[in-house]
């Protein structure tokens, strides 16, 4: 396998995979929005694709560009964070976070799986432990990965007779400029409070920058989890899932409590 798309490929994870796939000698597309992300791609040897996942005709422009090349991987990566309590959440944040983080992988998928079909290849699709367990204040992004674990439980089993495996990698918080990006953006549209919600989240709002600028300081390298999407691809035989988080991390336990005594350990949180 040695042609290989990465979607998202300006920054965070889907910059790592690039690098990485390029250094190991693959030839790797890049889809980015920026004019300034695909010079840096040019600079490792990356070919960069201008590529908005959300719009069918970019998508079936990049595979026009490689019908010619052919493609034997995927790694649908781009993504957008979204969070806040959830009645301050305006509904056009939260739908352009399923428009980009589900849909945008679908379309992705659909889009491309002509050629994949040819080459037997393979789709890498970005979950996240979000997708596993929803905490508070990150409701959005974690409807979206929750329902990314169904969407690559479907795909699975619908391309496995095709030769064309499936799988999905499960990061951890991961220190990439999806957290400050996503503060920036939150600080728009969390404040002025919608009416009759003035001064209700004001300590929830606090703890949600907080958890923004933890993860984006002591979250995993984005090359760690590089490394593992590069083993999602190469393995013969890949599992269905790739979980990626720090050892002893203990946020995995909480899907394993009871509801009540979980939902009681998070609202102190909260507190």
């Amino acid at each position: 396998m040695r042609r290989v798309l990465i979607t998202g490929a300006g920054s965070g994870i889907g910059l790592a995979t690039a690098r990485l796939l390029a250094a190991k000698g693959f030839r790797v597309y890049g889809g980015v929005r920026k004019s300034q992300d695909a010079e840096a791609l040019r600079a490792l040897g990356v070919v960069p694709l201008l590529l908005d996942v959300t719009q069918e005709e970019s998508l079936l422009q990049a595979r026009r560009l490689l019908e010619g090349e052919g493609l034997e991987g995927l790694v649908a990566n781009a993504g957008i964070a979204v969070a806040g309590p959830l009645e301050l959440v305006p509904l056009s944040a939260f739908r352009q976070v399923l428009e980009v983080n589900l849909l945008g992988a679908f379309a992705t998928v659909k889009g491309f799986l002509p050629l994949l079909r040819q080459s037997r290849g393979r789709v890498v699709l970005m979950g996240s432990v979000s997708g596993l367990v929803a905490l508070p204040l990150a409701g959005p992004y974690a409807a979206t990965k929750f329902a990314l674990e169904a969407l690559a439980d479907a795909l699975r089993v619908e391309l496995l007779p095709f030769g064309v495996r499936v799988v999905l990698v499960e990061p951890g918080p991961v220190a990439t400029p999806i957290w400050e990006r996503s503060e920036r953006w939150a600080a728009a549209y969390l404040e002025p409070p919608p009416p009759g919600t003035e001064g209700v989240y004001g300590r929830y709002l606090e703890v949600a920058r907080k958890m923004a600028r933890a993860s984006a300081k002591r979250g995993l390298p984005p090359e760690r989890v590089a490394e593992v999407v590069l083993k999602a691809l190469l393995d013969p035989r890949p599992r269905a899932r790739y979980l990626v988080a720090p050892k002893g991390w203990r946020t995995l336990l909480l899907r394993h409590l009871p509801e009540a005594l979980r939902d009681k350990l998070l609202a102190r949180f909260l507190a």
